[in-house]
C-alpha cells in the first residue's frame, strides 16, 4: 500500500510524505505543514485540511503478479529489499499508532503528539527508500524526497531523549519489557524499529545517511519514551533476574 503512493500515476493517492514534501494537501487527519526552517513540524487537525476525492479506489491490481512501484516508476518484485524495508517501517508507524491509543486520556499522553510526528516523518523515511539515490534521470524526485538533510530531527530526538531521561528510575539491571499496556506497546515499537534499522543496511549506498541516522536514534528515543510511560502511568517495570539452577517442564 506505501509504494503505490509513490508509483508515478494520474491518480496518486497523496500522503503526510508528499504533502510536505511536494507542498499538497492530504485527506488524512495528520498532514503537516513546516512551521519554522529547521524542519519542526505540526500537526493538522481535520477541519484544516482540504478534503480529498473519495473515489478514489484503493486497489490497482498493477501489483498481482508480484512487483510493486517505487517512486522513480521502476517496478521491482515485492520480496525486494527495498518493500521489505518500507513493510518494516509501516509495520512500525501501525505499532506507534497502537501505542497512541493506550497512551489517550492517562497522565502520558503529552507523548501522543511527538509519536504522531514520528508517524509523519516514516512516511518521509519511506519516501526517501522508495526512491534510490542511484537511480538514473529522476534527479528531482530523488531531492524532492531528500530526508532530514540538515540532521534536525535526529536532533530533535535527541533532545526529546534527554529531556524525558530526566527523573527515570535508575536501574543497574537489564529492563524488560513491561510497565503497562502503553509501554509494553512501545518496547515492541523499539524492537521493530530495531529491526526497519536492520532492513535497511543493504540499502545505504540508495538511501540518505541521515535516514539510517534517524532510525537509528529512534529506538533508543522508544526505549525511553516506553519507561517515561511506565512512570508517568505509575507502573512498574520488571527488571532481569538471574534464574538460579536449571528447570525444565519435565522437573
Amino acid at each position: 500500500m506505501f509504494v503505490r503512493s509513490f508509483a508515478a500515476r494520474s491518480r496518486p493517492r497523496l500522503t503526510p510524505a508528499i504533502c510536505r514534501s511536494f507542498g499538497t494537501k492530504s485527506a488524512t487527519a495528520s498532514a503537516l505543514r513546516r512551521s519554522d526552517n529547521r524542519g519542526k513540524i505540526t500537526i493538522k487537525a481535520p477541519e484544516e485540511v482540504k478534503s480529498y476525492p473519495a473515489t478514489i479506489k484503493v486497489y490497482t491490481r498493477t501489483g498481482d503478479k508480484g512487483t510493486s512501484s517505487l517512486f522513480t516508476g521502476e517496478r521491482r518484485s515485492k520480496d525486494d529489499a527495498v518493500f521489505k524495508a518500507l513493510g518494516n517501517t509501516d509495520e512500525l508507524s501501525s505499532m506507534l499508532g497502537l501505542a497512541i491509543a493506550y497512551l489517550q486520556a492517562t497522565p502520558a499522553d503529552t507523548l501522543i503528539s511527538r509519536l504522531e510526528a514520528i508517524q509523519c516523518l516514516l512516511q518521509d523515511v519511506g519516501s526517501n527508500v522508495a526512491t534510490p539515490l542511484n537511480t538514473e534521470k529522476q534527479t528531482s524526485k530523488v531531492r524532492r524526497t531528500r530526508f532530514d538533510p540538515d540532521g534536525y530531527h535526529c536532533k530533535q530526538l535527541e533532545a526529546w531523549i534527554d529531556e524525558l531521561s530526566e527523573g527515570l528510575p535508575v536501574h543497574r539491571s537489564f529492563i524488560l519489557p513491561s510497565g503497562g499496556l502503553a509501554a509494553s506497546t512501545l518496547h515492541v515499537a523499539r524492537t521493530i524499529c530495531r529491526r526497519a534499522e536492520r532492513s535497511l543496511i543493504p540499502l545505504k549506498d540508495d538511501v540518505d545517511k541521515e535516514t539510517l541516522m534517524f532510525v537509528n536514534r529512534l529506538s533508543d528515543f522508544l526505549f525511553v519514551a516506553a519507561r517515561w510511560a511506565a512512570m508517568k502511568q505509575n507502573v512498574s517495570e520488571r527488571i532481569y533476574v538471574r534464574q538460579q539452577g536449571r528447570s525444565t517442564e519435565f522437573d
